[in-house]
């Protein structure tokens, strides 16, 4: 009867924490949440050391951020022999084309999960409905999507970017960290999804 108990204990407490979402303890506070526009890459002809891992399955190559004169951005990924994985254009007016991708890598989620893990790094998010959140040692730009929320987080004053997070209603699905900008451009780009394994790792080449 109280190993019966016990398992019923250790069965609700489970559920709840389950239930409980990490941002619980946000605060809704007065902010610009414009500040995060110093933190768009600056992309014009930029070129990547890449690594990509998905599953048991590895991809290396070069990723090439091209500036276009209609100010939309091309996302280009290729491995060192000039073999295209991919070519993306991102619109100036936050649309999407699929310009090509790899036969094999051709279906709709991959294409999606591609897509936003990208979106999410260019920090071209809609502002509009966006709000500023704290915590005792954070601030975050808080913004809705159909799913969830993706929060752009930096310290408290807005002068430094610590990672950016796309989320479902209680915990991060996808975690991103820009770093060591020079020129407004970052040197390394990290993107982690937390429910299974799929990585994306630049390094950027210097010219």
């Amino acid at each position: 009867m109280r190993s019966l108990l016990l398992n019923s204990v250790l069965f609700v407490l489970l559920l709840t924490t389950g239930c409980t979402s990490v941002y619980k303890g946000l605060q809704k506070t007065t902010g610009d949440v414009n500040c995060i526009s110093q933190f768009r890459p600056q992309f014009a002809n930029t070129l990547y050391s890449t690594q990509v891992d998905v599953t048991t399955h590895h991809l290396s190559g070069l990723l090439f951020f091209k500036q276009m004169p209609d100010s939309s951005l091309r996302v280009v990924f290729a491995n060192e022999m000039g073999f295209k994985f991919f070519d993306f254009e991102f619109t100036k007016d936050g649309g999407f084309i699929k310009h090509y991708i790899l036969p094999k890598m051709d279906k709709k989620s991959v294409v999606k999960t591609l897509r936003g893990d990208f979106e999410l790094a260019l920090l071209r998010p809609d502002l509009q409905h966006a709000q500023v959140k704290r915590d005792s040692n954070y601030q975050y730009i808080v913004v809705p999507t159909a799913k969830g929320n993706n929060y752009y987080i930096t310290d408290t004053t807005c002068s430094r970017l610590v990672r950016l997070e796309k989320s479902s209603r209680r915990r991060p699905v996808v975690k991103a960290w820009l770093s060591n900008y020079k020129d407004g451009v970052p040197d390394s780009i990290l993107i982690r999804h937390q429910q299974f394994k799929f990585n994306i790792s630049l390094q950027r080449v210097q010219k």
